[in-house]
């Protein structure tokens, strides 16, 4: 049995109007000396046009020359960066800096990268991309002279012509509740990026967020290092009889379920085959999202942040 594979043209809309291609090129641990370039010239080449970055990546650099390089109008790609939390109490300083990095005068989306603000006097070389840590090798993590509502406060303000949409990531239900109350709040995040594969389904986040017109963004779609979704037997099992990769069956889960999704591949060849999509029969289509009930939930990406919790 096989079906038909085509090229994944679909976008979305957010709630500013802007239109996002559905399926972008995920960049983090792109960060060998032209891994990120080179990564992004192969998508942009392959008919990507959609690219998400952040600055911890310590990416920006490449991601921008290769866009500049490819030769394409920058109007036709939605690029997206995202605030450090080293930054969290300046987020237009950040914005610039990220902007000089990637050589661009603008983003389409700038993210709050996750809702946890770092010290900066723990840190002693002056770089703020990094994860400080206090003396007692914990993170040096602000919990009651800052949050991130204030942080997003700040966003709010940020020029339209440098970040065109702003948005958050690794955001609960429970957070996305307290930002949306605060006292200044004003502009509905356009997305909410997360952790999300059949290992971890996010399906109360994902209804919760479409009922406040916030986007989903599914990063680690294939389950982050290693992808160790790809050798799941089931995954195997439907790829085998449909004549697709594995991770073109994940991908195209992901798409079938209707929000954005960020595949990672420094790989040419794995991402172009990594745009190709399908519609997956409905009987394969549901045992994959019965697999995290099978299995039980698998979260890769879960860095202690404490005394701040982010899941829950």
């Amino acid at each position: 049995m096989s079906i038909q594979l085509t090229k994944n043209n679909n976008t979305v809309q957010l709630n500013s109007g802007a239109v996002i291609p559905q399926i972008g090129l995920g960049t983090w641990r792109s960060t060998g000396e032209k891994d990120g370039y080179n990564a992004v010239l192969a998508a942009l080449k392959a008919g990507y046009r959609h690219i998400d970055t952040a600055a911890i990546y310590l990416n920006e650099d490449q991601v921008g020359k290769a866009i500049r390089d490819s030769g394409i109008p920058r109007e036709e790609i939605f690029v997206t960066t995202k605030l450090w939390g080293t930054q969290h109490q300046e987020p237009e300083k950040a914005l610039n800096e990220s902007l000089e990095r990637l050589g661009l005068d603008y983003v389409d989306l700038y993210l709050m990268h996750w809702p946890v603000c770092l010290g900066q006097n723990s840190i002693k070389d002056g770089n703020l991309l990094c994860i400080p840590q206090l003396p007692n090798g914990k993170r040096d993590v602000i919990i009651d002279s800052w949050n991130f509502s204030k942080t997003w406060e700040l966003m709010q303000l940020l020029p339209k012509d440098k970040a065109r949409n702003i948005g958050v990531s690794n955001f609960s239900i429970n957070n996305l509740k307290e930002l949306m109350a605060s006292p200044n709040f004003k502009v509905v995040p356009a997305v909410n990026q997360i952790e999300l594969h059949p290992r971890l389904p996010q399906t109360e986040l994902i209804q919760w967020c479409k009922e406040k017109n916030i986007q989903i963004e599914a990063y680690s779609p294939l389950g982050s290092m290693d992808a160790p979704i790809l050798s799941e037997p089931l995954i195997l099992d439907i790829a085998k009889k449909l004549n697709v990769t594995p991770a073109q069956v994940v991908i195209s889960w992901h798409v079938q379920r209707g929000y954005i999704v960020l595949p990672k591949s420094i790989h040419a060849d794995r991402i172009e085959s990594n745009l190709q999509t399908f519609v997956l029969p409905e009987d394969d289509f549901n045992k994959i999202s019965n697999l995290s009930k099978e299995k039980g939930e698998l979260r890769v990406c879960n860095i202690d942040w404490s005394p701040f919790v982010c899941f829950v």
